[in-house]
């Protein structure tokens, strides 16, 4: 009988075709001559989940992941922060794979209530390109013609202008932009507004051109964002979901249109199952963040009623996908799953310890 105990973890670099800053370290867990891996997250990521809770994995059933994510936010609690959930996410993701591989099963295998999806939708978010100066339309019309769910585009604030003046002038180039392209867009504050810019916006912009507005604030706030739904604007949140975050609030009394969960930063695919039940039951949809676009694959595959598509952000994924031996395969907006066992990829070397 296979034994699903998980004997150690530790954390491997692939180096070769990075850049400074990015991400480069994978996690990995180890059972019964098999190793489930997660990755790449960043050096702080990586450290931590090694020097802190390899502890709270040693020992435990890699296929009981609710008593395993007990644990590992257990151990988090003695220094809870962004880098200590999205710890705790990886080494999840990593259990999930170990768990896949052991059993030859796809994450989503173990996942899904049925058959899974044998590929998933996805919608293309290209965030330098801020739509307030966006100069090339063509640009926008050929990543619309790729086959995308959707698009999603930046729209930040510049901080100098009156709060009126910004929603204005942002309002008429989501406008603008979706004439161009002949869809709605979503569009990302990247949390560089404020309460008052949110409500001048949600006062000015045509709604049929936009898909969702996404984190205008710098942190949630269930009284403005309640607010800003009531005037019937579509809003997205959730991609700052804390792994110990009771999403309960968000989704009742925020009331958004869609939820942009990232799958390792909540608290890994464990967690998100739980905060998928809960989305679906008050009919949110879940559309995982691309920074953890591996799990959210996999998610959407199982759960194909709730989480409709996941996030594939075009300048920064492609490059990140070098660091598997097989990359993910996209074919017209539509990412095929991996057809082997676990999460399905497996970092270019595991050979190079990470430092510390």
């Amino acid at each position: 009988m296979t034994s699903f105990t998980i004997e150690r973890l530790e954390v491997t670099e692939v180096r070769e075709g990075t850049g400074p800053g990015d991400d480069a370290l994978f996690v990995l867990v180890h059972a019964a001559g098999e190793s489930g891996c997660y990755g790449p997250v960043s050096e702080r990521i990586g450290v931590y989940a090694r020097d802190t809770l390899a502890s709270a994995v040693r020992g435990s059933n890699a296929a009981d992941h609710h008593g395993l994510l007990n644990r590992l936010r257990q151990a988090a609690r003695t220094a809870p922060s962004d880098i200590s959930s999205w710890a705790v996410g990886a080494v999840d993701c990593a259990a999930w794979d170990l768990h896949g591989r052991l059993t030859s099963c796809s994450v989503a295998d173990l996942l899904a209530p049925g058959t899974p999806q044998p590929s998933v939708a996805a919608y293309a978010s290209w965030l330098s390109q801020n739509l307030t100066s966006c100069n090339d339309l063509e640009a926008l019309r050929g990543v619309a013609a790729g086959g995308w769910r959707f698009t999603k585009w930046g729209l930040r604030r510049a901080p100098k202008d009156p709060s009126d003046e910004a929603a204005t002038r942002m309002a008429r180039a989501v406008e603008r932009c979706s004439d161009a392209v002949g869809a709605p867009v979503a569009v990302d504050a990247v949390g560089t507004w404020t309460p008052a810019v949110a409500m001048a916006f949600a006062r000015s912009v045509e709604a049929a051109g936009l898909r969702w507005l996404e984190d205008p604030l710098p942190h949630h706030d269930l009284d403005i964002y309640q607010l800003v739904t009531a005037t019937g604007l579509p809003l997205a949140v959730g991609e700052r979901v804390h792994c110990d975050e009771d999403p309960v609030g968000l989704i009742q009394y925020a009331q958004p249109n869609a939820l942009t969960l990232d799958i390792v930063g909540c608290g890994g695919l464990t967690r998100a199952t739980q905060i998928l039940d809960l989305a679906h039951a008050h009919a949110v949809p879940i559309y995982p963040h691309g920074r953890s676009i591996v799990p959210g694959l996999h998610l959407a595959a199982a759960f194909p009623d709730a989480v409709p598509a996941v996030e594939y952000r075009l300048q920064w994924e492609p490059r990140r996908q070098l660091l598997y031996d097989v990359p993910l395969r996209l074919e017209h907006g539509r990412i095929g799953l991996p057809d082997t066992p676990g999460l399905g990829t497996i970092p270019r070397s595991t050979t190079c310890p990470a430092h510390r």
